[in-house]
């Protein structure tokens, strides 16, 4: 069994930064794929950002230029360094791990963006 718990979501301006965190717990290793999506309520999932070996990233195309996911390799987790936020990144955004084919979720963290 594993787990995962994101934090460091919160309400802030446009143009404004977040820093949100997955730290997973279990039998777990740093170089399992992990990754983050995000779903507001009146629209579809969207995966924002993921990162798979030790450091190979990709981004969705409303979020790349802003955003940065990395590895937190002393918790075995990720961040997602969010810049230049916008009215339409409001969303919960939930971190996922995968691991031997099987994927797990978080409870996910609210992100709001005022304009």
């Amino acid at each position: 069994q594993v787990q995962v718990a994101e934090s460091g979501g919160g309400l802030v301006h446009s143009g404004g930064s977040l820093r949100l965190s997955c730290v997973p717990s279990g039998t777990v290793f740093r170089e399992n794929d992990m990754g983050w999506y995000r779903q507001a309520p009146g629209k579809q999932r969207e995966l924002v950002a993921t990162v798979t070996g030790v450091d190979g990233t990709n981004y969705a195309d409303s979020v790349k230029g802003r955003f940065t996911i990395s590895r937190d390799n002393a918790k075995n987790g990720v961040y997602l360094q969010m810049n230049s936020l916008k009215p339409e990144d409001t969303a919960i955004y939930y971190c996922y791990l995968i691991r031997m084919g099987r994927t797990y979720w978080g409870q996910g963290t609210q992100v709001t963006v005022s304009s």
